[in-house]
């Protein structure tokens, strides 16, 4: 039983809940004292007493959310601040701390906890301290902000659940979830829709719009089925009537679903799907995608999961890997663009083949984790995300994956890149950082249509001083062309970086990442250019998955590629800076130092392969790709 002080501590709490609004019914969430009604978690807390006598125990408050079923806050209080925390955090009936975090371990099997430990009996003396548990771990994490300090406080709800998924165990395990699902709903839209697998993502980000609005949300559950499409695309409409841009665009974006609500096999079951669903599949389609997929759009700041399920999905299109005309840039290389680019709340980041919008929502999470103020978080949403896409269907596919974020579609275009009433509309908004993956030439004889076009467009719309990224296959970098000239004439090459060959894997293409900086001519910089050998991103093919980090090494490889660059660093085999004319190769390979050290036969087998293969197919080698545009 709680004692008299620990109920002041009690009270106080309860006032900071009431102060952020946790008990304001509209939030969706339950504060359950001393015990609780879900059979789940008394399952677990049924021996979770904290005199080791086996019994049942519960903290003092336990908080849960219906937006989210896995994810719950523990309260531990205790009167006397001296009994916060012990040294060996082995005490749990004694202090604070030790406590919450007893009953985040019973909890963590199954949920991600936030165990939050509270001491002192007057709001003056209160001492807080936030520890995170991800589920199905035992290890225990001071939960930090974005700046990386520790939080003192108690916060409101979607600040606990915004910090608790940037930690990397606990994206991790959405991750997996969500790679789970989206094999899960492909079978279920293939087997039983036949939707055509260009407008699977968009009955995908439809259905997440649809659910954005709210009478939708309570009543698609009870529609029958012949009016679930109709009224799918009214709360699509309902939601894009909403934001702030011309009505012409919103035509553009709706068009594409307007298709998918006349689609005959999600109407009314026929026959065969009566049985097994007889509300209709559409309706199953929904029901799925709010209980696995909705929780990380609505309250989850967290866009690369979103943006991974996208990509996922589109890895189990049967039959054609191209359906929608794109290869989508792998996540890993969208999130070292923005930090070859270092961008922060200052940037304003344009991409001209914007595809699914990956790397505009890469440079949107990087951004607002750098982001201290309301205001900057609103800016950087509001105005400094850039896009253009010519295809109608990636066009809707990537203004949804923005009005999902919380804004960034008002600065997206369906155009070709090469408008010029568009570019100039573009040049007036002054972008600092480009970043790209144009569409790939299928042939040579494609001249028009060269990958360093793009990049030449992309440059020239910004800012003197710009750093501009581009991700383009490797021909573009050792064979001749026209286009190199005019490039180094009003830019300058910083640095090429060689890929990892099977990068786009299924795809062929061999690729490398430029780095220019705008509006300054090569020559005149008299600048060397860094090149870096990043073959090896540490990834491993695999079979269902496609090419994974499976050993979890990426993140050290990232961080010191980025150092590297950064520092301009020379190591052999690794690294190398040359003064180069558009007339040089632009690859490491052709002047590093090697590392002879690290040289083993079947590195110089494969590489004398290699070049037998590129003297005979040449130009053949490069295939499609890109991130999403098909201009």
């Amino acid at each position: 039983m709680s004692s008299k002080n620990e109920r002041k501590t009690e009270n106080l709490v309860r006032d900071k809940l009431r102060e952020y609004g946790y008990y304001e019914p509209e939030n969706g969430i339950t504060i359950e004292e001393q015990k609780s009604e879900i059979a789940k978690i008394k399952t677990l807390l049924s021996k979770a007493s904290k005199n080791a006598k086996g019994n049942a125990g519960y903290p003092e408050f336990i908080i849960s959310n219906r937006k989210d079923t896995s994810f719950l806050i523990v309260f531990e209080c205790k009167p006397d601040v001296k009994k916060h925390q012990s040294p060996t955090f082995d005490k749990p009936v004694e202090y604070a701390v030790d406590g919450a975090l007893h009953y985040a371990k019973h909890l963590a099997k199954q949920y991600t906890v936030l165990a939050v430990a509270v001491s002192g009996s007057t709001a003056s003396a209160m001492k807080v301290s936030n520890f995170l548990v991800p589920a199905g771990s035992t290890e225990t994490k001071e939960l930090v902000n974005e700046s990386g300090a520790s939080v003192q406080d108690i916060i409101s709800y979607d600040d606990y659940y915004r910090l608790a998924s940037f930690d990397p165990d606990v994206a991790r395990k959405r991750h997996s979830d969500l790679l789970a699902f989206s094999k899960e709903l492909h079978e279920l839209i293939w087997t039983k829709a036949k939707i055509s697998e260009e407008d699977k993502p968009l009955l995908v980000s439809g259905t997440l719009i649809a659910l954005m609005n709210a009478p939708f949300m309570k009543t698609f559950g009870s529609l029958p089925a012949e009016d679930i499409q109709e009224s799918w695309l009214l709360a699509i409409k309902k939601e894009l009537d909403k934001a702030d841009i011309p009505q012409a665009k919103k035509d553009t974006m709706l068009q594409p679903y307007s298709t998918i609500a006349v689609h005959p096999n999600l109407g009314e079951p026929d026959s065969k799907t009566a049985k097994e669903y007889p509300d209709g599949v559409f309706k199953e389609i929904i029901m799925r995608i709010c209980d696995n997929v909705w929780p990380y759009i609505n309250v989850y700041h967290d866009f690369d999961v979103v943006g991974q399920f996208y990509g996922e999905f589109l890895k189990y299109t049967a039959g054609d890997k191209k359906a929608l005309g794109i290869v989508l840039t792998p996540r890993h290389v969208a999130e070292l663009f923005s930090l070859i680019a270092n961008v922060g709340p200052e940037s304003k980041v344009l991409d001209i083949c914007a595809g699914t919008g990956g790397f505009l929502i890469s440079a949107m999470q990087h951004m607002l984790k750098k982001a201290v103020t309301e205001e900057e978080r609103s800016d950087i949403k509001k105005n400094r995300l850039l896009g253009i896409e010519n295809n109608p269907k990636m066009f809707a596919l990537a203004a949804s994956n923005m009005i999902l974020r919380g804004d960034g579609k008002a600065n997206l275009h369906q155009a070709s890149c090469f408008d010029d009433a568009v570019i100039k509309a573009i040049k007036k908004l002054k972008p600092n950082v480009g970043m790209l993956n144009p569409p790939y030439a299928q042939s040579k004889s494609d001249a028009e249509l060269h990958e360093l076009y793009f990049v030449k467009q992309m440059l020239d719309c910004l800012e003197s001083g710009a750093i501009g990224i581009a991700i383009v296959p490797i021909s573009c970098a050792i064979a001749p062309n026209p286009v190199r000239e005019e490039l180094m004439k009003h830019h300058t090459l910083d640095a090429v970086m060689s890929m990892p060959q099977e990068l786009f894997y299924p795809v062929g293409t061999v690729t490398c990442i430029m780095v220019w900086i705008a509006g300054k001519p090569h020559a005149k910089s008299s600048r060397k250019t860094w090149f870096g050998y990043w073959r090896d991103d540490g990834f491993v093919k695999t079979k269902h998955k496609g090419r994974i980090d499976q050993n979890e090494v990426w993140p050290s490889i990232r961080d010191r590629w980025v150092e590297m660059y950064r520092n301009r660093e020379v190591h052999p085999g690794e690294s190398v800076t040359q003064k180069v004319t558009e007339l040089d190769e632009w690859c490491a390979e052709a002047y590093m130092e090697t590392d002879y050290s690290k040289l083993t036969r079947e590195d110089f087998e494969i590489v004398v392969k290699n070049y037998a293969i590129y003297r005979l197919l040449g130009s053949q080698l490069t295939g499609g790709g890109e991130d999403g545009s098909s201009e």
